[in-house]
């Protein structure tokens, strides 16, 4: 059984042990049941106390996806004229379905947008003030194989932000490891006894689980299980988040006055980017990113959804309503809820708790991918966890809007390989017509082949309106930049924060083919049972080696040869008509490298290109992150060997042990290999350079999570003092 289904009575049976007094505060345990898709009965779902602020934004939807309807519906119909010349082909007929299953994706992303621009035009400038808190506040950090110095400098940030509100007194601070890299342990413990020295006054406490059963979802679980009793709600960060103090009081505040709010989410604004393509997104993000966020916030009203950081949580809502099941098979559709956060929302709102955003509320900043590559990383473990959901969209109890929020999710990965089939039938029906290779197989009798036919001014038409539609929420989002004082002189001025939108949209516009390919190759792996497994992020912006992204893209830029001399074959205007398609795949090596180029970033940033005002005028608590995470770096141990610092330093050794809970309990006949290893390869070593050899490191890790092995290598004399057997 493992942590999500532990009850208070197991909770004595946690991994944390005796040393709970100076790393954790006593247990305060919270069962959390496993929750159940197939079965629910609507007399489970609680009474609102407040219905009238729950209720459904009819209006705003009605705008929203009335719009998205109509439009999809004069779109289709212009499709339909465009083939409707002649005698309409089966080939034809897909055409027109992939180009209204995909211009209904766009449409509702700009009536979604159009909504925000007026929302946020309305809600300008408005600023409520604060009251005093009641209630005590978790703030919770889950991290896994990070590098220490950074994520404990910014939650000592987040802190000092936090005490300037004069309201620390509401909130404890959680750094919740799930680490599998003996040197970042280490390096942990280091830091907390740190950062404990440094802030006597503030309530930080830190544990590391035995196993990351469940990855975040499961450290999350485990901390609701075994302390969420201490605290009504708990705002949840990611590694890479950073708060300031007034929004973190801010959602206190808004979960303390709302009785029926389940999950309050802000919305995060990108920082720290320096490469080319963090840049991008970080650009992307602050100017589009407000008037997205706001539209979502506005039709979504209080049927929203979760993006699992940066927002504040019920916590016995949670734990009653939240635990997750793993679903039957293995992965990629079976196992672990991969995009837990989504899933969290919907069992929120099926018990009766409301789920919104706070897109006005400021303050709150993440971190993007600095290279393409590594978004595409990431996006291939949110891909297999989307693709997943289509398993669960139908779970009893489960309400509209949660279904239309997991469908949105699902189609935001299968748009890609949509857009390609699309784009591979419409070269073939351009083939077609070129070479005048009659189709054979329509329906209807002929004594004559169908002819494919085309009405060209009309496509052109339809293909400028796609493109339109596209880029509005970008221009919407830079007249909401234009015309706001601060944001605009933030940017570099007018010209300079046009002038960005355009650099910002061309690029973009290049990377989009080789995303729409990536995107398809990670459905078609998930489809065919290729699990991606779960790697930390690349948080730095460091450069990839150039060979490795020549591996990565070299089927790319072969695709785009074959489509230009292809298109180069049929007719000089397809070239043009598919430039920037071909453009993208054929220069995808040179991209991907620029995309992860520092150099190339700052030079933008330098001659003022895709600046932010978060960029040109850091916010006080994102300065403050960054000093700490310089000087913890320069003056920690984030990279210093476990093995050596635990065998050589007493101290350290003691502190170690001091974090080491008792060992878990097992069956009997029943051995960890990774431990019996590391024992017999201690046993054999006669030298710590031997042990420090042979040892792996998973056996790392279980030497450290043992007393008996810690002793065993703190006894191994160094080489150096080993008398020569001679």
């Amino acid at each position: 059984m493992d942590s999500l289904t532990l009850t208070p009575k197991d909770a004595g049976a946690s991994d944390m042990g005796s040393s709970l007094g100076s790393s954790m505060p006593g247990f305060a345990p919270l069962a959390m049941p496993v929750q159940s898709f197939k079965r629910f009965s609507r007399r489970d779902r609680r009474a609102l106390v407040a219905p009238r602020l729950a209720r459904a934004p009819v209006l705003t939807r009605l705008l929203v996806f009335g719009g998205a309807l109509a439009l999809t519906a004069y779109g289709a119909d212009q499709m339909f004229k465009v083939v409707a010349v002649g005698t309409i082909t089966p080939l034809e007929w897909a055409m027109v379905v992939l180009f209204v299953v995909t211009f209904s994706w766009v449409t509702l992303s700009l009536t979604s947008a159009v909504v925000g621009f007026v929302w946020l035009l309305a809600h300008r400038g408005r600023r409520e003030p604060t009251p005093r808190l009641r209630e005590r506040t978790a703030v919770v950090m889950p991290i896994y194989n990070e590098a220490p110095s950074r994520v404990f400098g910014a939650m000592q940030a987040i802190f000092e932000d936090v005490e300037r509100t004069g309201q620390a007194h509401a909130f404890d601070f959680f750094l919740l490891s799930d680490t599998t890299d003996a040197n970042v342990w280490i390096a942990e413990e280091r830091a907390f006894v740190a950062i404990r020295a440094r802030l006597p006054q503030a309530r930080f406490y830190y544990r590391r689980r035995r196993k990351n059963l469940a990855r975040k979802a499961g450290n999350i679980a485990d901390f609701v299980i075994h302390w969420g009793g201490h605290y009504p709600q708990m705002v949840v960060l990611d590694a890479d988040s950073v708060m300031t103090g007034e929004a973190i009081v801010g959602l206190a505040a808004a979960m303390e006055a709302d009785p029926d709010a389940g999950i309050i989410q802000s919305q995060p604004l990108v920082i720290n980017r320096n490469t080319m393509f963090a840049r991008l997104q970080q650009f992307a993000a602050r100017i589009a990113g407000p008037v997205i966020g706001a539209g979502l916030s506005a039709w979504m009203g209080r049927d929203g959804n979760y993006w699992g950081h940066n927002a504040i949580v019920r916590t016995r809502a949670f734990a009653d309503h939240c635990g997750l099941p793993d679903l039957p098979g293995k992965p990629p559709f079976g196992g672990h809820i991969l995009s837990h956060d989504f899933i969290e929302a919907g069992l929120m709102r099926r018990a009766g708790f409301t789920v919104y955003m706070l897109p006005d509320l400021g303050g709150s900043y993440e971190e993007s991918p600095p290279s393409l590559i590594d978004l595409a990383a990431r996006d291939r473990r949110w891909c297999q966890g989307n693709l997943q959901h289509a398993r669960i969209i139908g779970a009893r109890g489960f309400t509209l809007a949660t279904r239309q929020h997991l469908a949105h999710g699902i189609m935001g990965y299968l748009a890609s390989p949509l857009w390609m089939a699309q784009l591979l039938v419409g070269i073939v029906l351009v083939l077609q017509s070129h070479y005048i290779r009659p189709e054979y197989f329509t329906k209807e009798f002929s004594l004559f082949p169908a002819w494919p036919r085309f009405d060209y001014e009309r496509a052109l038409q339809l293909f400028e309106l796609t493109i339109g539609i596209l880029l509005a929420p970008k221009f919407l989002g830079l007249l909401l930049a234009l015309i706001d004082p601060k944001t605009r002189r933030g940017s570099g001025g007018a010209l300079a924060l046009i002038a960005s939108t355009f650099v910002e949209i061309i690029i973009s516009a290049a990377l989009a083919p080789i995303m729409m390919l990536i995107q398809s190759g990670s459905v078609a792996q998930i489809l065919s049972g290729r699990d991606t497994g779960w790697n930390p992020q690349r948080r730095d912006d460091g450069s990839i080696p150039f060979s490795s992204i020549a591996r990565r893209h070299r089927s790319h830029v072969l695709l785009g040869v074959i489509t230009l001399f292809a298109a180069a074959l049929i007719s000089p205007s397809l070239v043009v008509w598919m430039s920037p398609t071909i453009a993208g795949l054929v220069l995808a090596i040179p991209l991907s490298w620029a995309s992860g180029n520092r150099t190339i970033g700052l030079a933008m940033r330098r001659i003022g290109l895709l600046r932010t005002p978060e960029e040109t005028s850091p916010p006080a608590v994102v300065e403050r992150a960054n000093m700490l995470a310089a000087e913890l770096a320069l003056t920690g141990r984030d990279h210093d060997d476990a093995l050596e610092a635990i065998s050589t330093d007493p101290a350290l050794r003691v502190l170690h042990e001091s974090f080491l809970g008792e060992a878990p309990r097992h069956r009997r006949g029943e051995v960890d290999v990774e431990t019996a290893v590391a024992a017999a390869k201690l046993n054999d070593a006669q030298t710590f350079e031997d042990a420090r050899a042979w040892l792996t490191a998973r056996e790392r890790v279980a030497v450290l999570g043992d007393r008996a092995l810690i002793a065993m290598l703190a006894r191994l004399p160094s080489a150096a003092d080993r008398p020569n057997s001679a």
